[in-house]
């Protein structure tokens, strides 16, 4: 069965092996490759305001989020967030769960919306994932990101209020 908790530092050796790949792999972050353990965990596991969860299934890591506010001060009521799914249990609704958790926790926290500033055009996946959940591309910043396989593609920015616009 799926579960979603907090993530700890007791985590984090069974979050990197799929981080690592993910970044590496330069198709979906644009994240240094190469990363050290030490540097993945400093940006993935951040302290508050961030929060970060794991996907298990029967005690096994298998995705996890990071989010939080997109920016600080005037920026804070507007929450982000990033996720990763251990590539080998892809297509089993593990990143469906985790984007309504953060999505869920953004609405009870307070945010007013939420916004992905960097959503890898071809990400097919994911794009269609954040659609689903009612997000909008409002712009789409080309040849913002160099995919490892296709050279420079674009990133979206996507959004999704979460509040009234009169609240």
């Amino acid at each position: 069965m799926l579960e979603i908790r907090e993530a700890n530092e007791a985590d984090w050796p069974h979050i990197y092996p799929f981080y690592s790949r993910i970044s590496d792999e330069g198709r979906t972050y644009a994240l240094p490759p190469d990363q050290s353990s030490e540097q993945a965990q400093a940006y993935w596991l951040e302290p508050a305001p961030w929060r970060t969860v794991v996907a298990t299934i029967d005690g096994v890591v298998v995705g996890s989020a990071k989010m939080g506010p997109n920016r600080p001060g005037r920026g804070s009521h507007v929450a982000t967030a990033s996720f990763m799914v251990d590539p080998d249990r892809q297509g089993e609704g593990i990143g469906l769960a985790l984007a309504r958790h953060v999505v869920e926790w953004a609405r009870s926290s307070g945010f007013h919306a939420m916004q992905y500033n960097a959503v890898v055009e071809t990400n097919a996946g994911a794009v269609r994932l954040w659609q689903r959940l009612g997000f909008r591309i409002i712009g789409t910043v080309p040849q913002a990101f160099d995919d490892a396989e296709r050279g420079l593609v674009g990133l979206h920015v996507m959004y999704l209020p979460l509040r009234d616009p009169v609240e």
